[in-house]
């Protein structure tokens, strides 16, 4: 069944991926009104660059497993595996 569920798993991570990104885009919003620094931007400061970084981390890695556990769960309600 492992074999079944890879295309559907590799699906789930692009979602997630895509899903991640605008969710950190309204949680940095919360924070700061400007875009995210990236780490190469020389005009900030290290604290805003770890913080975008530390936000963007957890945001992924919150949206990823919440995407997966729904889509392990419903592949299961699905094909009864």
């Amino acid at each position: 069944m492992k074999l079944l569920y890879k295309p559907f798993g590799i699906a789930f991570g692009i979602l997630a991926g895509l899903l991640s990104k605008k969710i950190f885009e309204a949680v940095w919003g919360i924070f700061d009104k400007e875009e995210p620094p990236k780490p190469t931007t020389q005009r900030t400061t290290w604290p805003k660059v770890l913080g975008a970084a530390v936000v963007e981390g957890v945001t992924f890695k919150v949206t990823r497993a919440a995407v997966d556990r729904a889509g392990a769960n419903g592949f299961a309600r699905l094909t009864g595996f």
